[in-house]
This record gives structure tokens, C-alpha cells and sequence, in this order.
């Protein structure tokens, strides 16, 4: 009887086995289903995120640490990216300067979402005077050049990483705003909408419980996509010297402090725009993969 009973147990345990190994893997899973292209970016930025958080903390050598006898070398096994006019390790410096980008491009683009989509929730919802109001403000702000603004806004308070990134979430809110507003007004009638009005929820509870789970994946996928020009555009006002000042290390300065080394020492320049580079294409292909991804399963 004893055996009996455990023949009629394993198979159920065996799959019981089977379905909590698959609830450890949803994020391989989910990325996975992105194809190849999807799959290649979230490896390239895995592995510049791990690159920008191991790197300093092994490396021998200091991000801030110069050694006279070792300037403007080139690379070697010693220095794969070479040194720089001081004989810091550019290797150790471009990792370290990917921790400041990406944390400043992250910083940037979350509180861009917080006001972007805050405000569109309230105009799509709300409409009348608000929607009016928020959508004039969102449309000068789109029409000024992005960059000249942020030029602007980074001159009046100050060169720093963090003024840099005030001047970049004062004008790129705007476009999640617009679309998020878009969104409401698509779905703030629809069945579901109208059953929450009928039971007595507050608009808060209807905003952020019914209408803002049904727009969050065009949302996400703007915002990896948006990711890249953040980078560009925080990297471009650091290299223009508004942004992070010597000796941190961040890419858009470091290429401002390979320009004059351009013709005798390019490594300095290559390297740090490589790291744009690779970090810019990662993000656009997983964008682009989600973009695909979501369109079909519509």
C-alpha cells in the first residue's frame, strides 16, 4: 500500500519540482521571448552594468590616482585603454565614469516619468481647464530645442552633474506627459472605467488603479528607448563642461579631456565614445525588441 502510495505521489512532486524551477527563471523567460535582437541588448547593458559596479572595486589601480612616470601610455595588458595626461588608468576611470552616467541617465529619465506621467494623468483625466493648461505648457516646452534649453538652465545654475540633470528633466517630462494624456483619454471611458465611477472610487484610486496599468507598456517602452538620448544629451552637456567637473569620472568629460590629445593619444577620445556607444545601442535594441514585442500581443 505504502509503494502504491508513493507512485501516486511522485509524479505530483516531480511537477511540483518542475513548476517552481520555472518560477525561479521569469526574467530569463521574459527575455528570451524579445528574440535575438532584445536578447543582445539587455546582455550588452548587464554587461556594462556589471562593468561599472565590479571594475573599481577590483581594479589596482584608483580612479582618481596619478602616476607621472605613466602618462598618455597606450593600451596595454597593463592598461587596456591606456592612461590619460595625469597616468590615471582610463579602463579604471571608464568603468567608474559608466557608474556616474547611468546612474545620472536613470535619476534623469525616473523623475521625468514621475512629472511626465503624473501630469498627463491629470490632464486626460481631469480635461477641461487643467488638460488646457498642461498640454500649452508641455507644447512651448517641445518646441524649444532640447539641448539650447538645457545649455540654458545648466549656465544659470552652475556647471554640475546634478544641475545637468534638473536642466534635462525640465523639458523631457513634456513628452511623456503628451502621451500619457493621449492614453488616458483612450481608455477613460471604457467599461471598465465606468464600473469603478459606479461603485463610488475616487478619481485618484480610478487614475492609478484602472487607467494606469492599462497604458504602462507604451509608456516603458518610450522610456527604454529615451534612455540612449538621455545618455547623448547628459554626456554632451558634460563634454560642453556644464555637466561633471574633474576628477569625476564621467564619459562625456573624459572625451572633453581627450580633445586636446585627439591627433597624439585617440584612445583617449575612442574609448569613452565606444562606451556611449555600446551602451546606446543596447538600450535602442531592447527598446526596439519591447516596442515589437508589445505591438504583436496587441
Amino acid at each position: 500500500m505504502a509503494s502504491l502510495i508513493r507512485a501516486s505521489v511522485l509524479p505530483d512532486t516531480r511537477q511540483a519540482k518542475r513548476r517552481d524551477w520555472s518560477v525561479g527563471i521569469p526574467a530569463f523567460m521574459a527575455i528570451r521571448r524579445l528574440g535575438i535582437a532584445g536578447m543582445t541588448g539587455a546582455a550588452i547593458i548587464m554587461c556594462m552594468i556589471v562593468m561599472a559596479v565590479a571594475v573599481p572595486l577590483v581594479s589596482p589601480y584608483g580612479i582618481a590616482e596619478t602616476r607621472s612616470g605613466e602618462r598618455l601610455r597606450e593600451p596595454e595588458f597593463a592598461h587596456p585603454f591606456g592612461t590619460d595626461r595625469l597616468g590615471r588608468d582610463q579602463f579604471t576611470r571608464a568603468a567608474a565614469a559608466g557608474r556616474t552616467s547611468l546612474t545620472a541617465t536613470f535619476l534623469a529619465l525616473a523623475l521625468s516619468l514621475t512629472i511626465g506621467v503624473g501630469l498627463g494623468l491629470l490632464a486626460g483625466h481631469a480635461g477641461g481647464g487643467i488638460d488646457m493648461v498642461v498640454m500649452r505648457v508641455a507644447d512651448v516646452i517641445m518646441a524649444l530645442p532640447t539641448l539650447v534649453l538645457g545649455i540654458v538652465v545648466a549656465a544659470l545654475f552652475g556647471p554640475a552633474l546634478l544641475t545637468v540633470v534638473i536642466a534635462t528633466v525640465s523639458f523631457w517630462w513634456a513628452g511623456y506627459a503628451r502621451v500619457t494624456r493621449t492614453l488616458v483619454r483612450q481608455v477613460r471611458n471604457e467599461p471598465f472605467v465606468e464600473a469603478s465611477r459606479a461603485i463610488g472610487a475616487t478619481p485618484w484610486r480610478i487614475a492609478t488603479r484602472e487607467v494606469l496599468p492599462h497604458i504602462w507598456g507604451p509608456i516603458i517602452v518610450m522610456a527604454a528607448l529615451d534612455v540612449g538620448s538621455l545618455l547623448m544629451t547628459l554626456s554632451g552637456l558634460s563634454f560642453l563642461g556644464l555637466g561633471a567637473q574633474p576628477p569625476t569620472p564621467e564619459w562625456g568629460l573624459m572625451l572633453a579631456d581627450g580633445r586636446a590629445y585627439f591627433m597624439d593619444a585617440p584612445f583617449l577620445m575612442f574609448f569613452p565614445g565606444l562606451m556611449i556607444f555600446l551602451c546606446v545601442l543596447g538600450v535602442n535594441l531592447l527598446g526596439t525588441a519591447l516596442r515589437q514585442r508589445i505591438t504583436t500581443s496587441v
